[in-house]
């Protein structure tokens, strides 16, 4: 039996909470701004609340006490398709987080597992993510090798 399950609307605020520790933890230290938070739980009640959408998440309940220990967030993008992705389909993979103290416990794991299933079950065979230094040898270990696609973006 998994240790992960699939998330739920209910779980929308835990899984914006553990974004940030996440983002946090990327950056070093604490972000004070948080008012993108309201509308990402919005969001998150709203698309796990779709049982055919394109945007599911993946998490392991805190065995000591209520809320969430680790969660994974995954999308299907869709763009034309073109060799080596005919159906244009892609699944990305984002906001995989575990709280500090649960850390080390196969949580995110299991909860990466979960999600590559659900892509499995859709049909997605492409999965892209981008990877920090500490999360990199546990997407090593799922297949995840490293690409040459440069990333660009423009804010607008």
């Amino acid at each position: 039996m998994s240790l992960a399950r699939p998330a739920t609307p209910e779980d929308a605020e835990e899984l914006v909470r553990l974004r940030k520790v996440m983002q946090d933890s990327m950056f070093g230290a604490p972000h004070p701004d948080v008012s993108w938070q309201p509308a990402a739980v919005a969001t998150l009640r709203r698309k796990l609340a779709e049982p055919e959408g394109d945007l599911t998440a993946f998490v392991v309940d805190r065995p000591d006490g209520p809320g969430l220990a680790a969660s994974a967030v995954g999308t299907i993008e869709y763009r034309l398709g073109g060799p080596g992705n005919p159906s244009g389909t892609t699944g990305y993979v984002f906001s995989v987080a575990t709280d500090e103290s649960m850390r080390r416990r196969g949580y995110s794991r299991a909860c990466m597992e979960g999600l590559l299933d659900w892509f499995r079950e859709r049909g997605i065979h492409k999965i892209d993510l981008r990877a920090s230094a500490e999360g990199e040898p546990l997407y090593t270990s799922l297949g995840f090798v490293r690409t040459p696609d440069p990333a660009m973006r423009l804010s607008l």
